[in-house]
């Protein structure tokens, strides 16, 4: 309920100004087989082009409620994903692959992804490109030191590579679109499955979603009305405390 709250309070600021978005992946999933959230999911996605992410970027930080926060590499210094969370500031969550170890905001959360239309080889190069990132992390044993090299990584990429691809991409004519540059996921979308936007109920409340969303979500997971093995579900969530709302106003 606390990622519902935010993914409201999302919409809302998105609505005001104009800005299209949709509910995607496991979100998009259980809207159209649950009506709501996957009963084992602990998570929460929605997806934009680039241009309405950048928009979104520059306004959420003075619309959001005092309880929750963007989570960039500008408003969090140590973050280096390539996409937007917005946290509930009320929480404290730990994931289990311990990304989240030295990021200031690490409340329960959403994530915002921007899309960008490029060729699926171009945009493996730049998962390609944060994967030392990652490695570097993982396997770290002196977190000072590996944020600064993983840092001076997330800034070549932004200021050298992702620009490069970006040039190459406007050359190619793909009608594909997939995650922004440096972000690990390369399932292919169509402007024609996505616009014009339709809706969809999550948990009672209406909410953007691609057009053709069934066949969205059959390149994505295949025959997505068919439930999964119990023993391939995995979550994200290692623990989880929710604050005392005194302290969490001194935040």
């Amino acid at each position: 309920m606390r990622m519902l709250e935010i993914l409201m309070e999302v919409d809302r600021i998105c609505r005001r100004h104009g800005i299209p978005y949709w509910l995607s992946s496991g979100t998009l999933l259980g809207a159209a087989r649950h009506g709501g959230f996957i009963p084992w999911d602990d998570d929460l996605d929605i997806e934009m082009m680039r241009s309405d992410y950048d928009r979104l970027m520059s306004l959420l930080p003075d619309e959001l409620p005092r309880h929750m926060a963007l989570q960039t590499h500008e408003t969090d210094p140590s973050y280096f994903f390539f996409y937007a969370k917005v946290r509930d500031r009320r929480s404290v969550l730990s994931e289990g692959n311990n990304y989240d170890r030295m990021w200031r905001e690490r409340g329960i959360y959403i994530d915002i992804f921007p899309l960008e239309r490029q060729p699926l080889c171009l945009h493996r190069l730049s998962e390609n490109t944060v994967g030392h990132m990652y490695k570097i992390w993982r396997t770290s044993t002196d977190d000072t030191e590996a944020i600064r090299r993983v840092m001076r990584w997330f800034r070549f990429n932004r200021k050298y590579v992702f620009p490069l691809l970006r040039i190459l991409c406007r050359l190619s004519s793909t009608d594909i679109i997939t995650s922004g540059m440096g972000i690990p996921y390369h399932n292919p979308r169509y402007a024609r499955d996505i616009y014009p936007l339709s809706t969809l109920q999550f948990e009672g409340v209406d909410f953007p979603v691609p057009h053709d969303y069934d066949h969205m979500l059959r390149l994505l997971f295949g025959d997505y009305m068919k439930l999964p093995p119990e023993d391939s579900i995995t979550t994200h969530c290692a623990s989880l405390e929710f604050l005392d709302e005194g302290l969490a106003e001194h935040l």
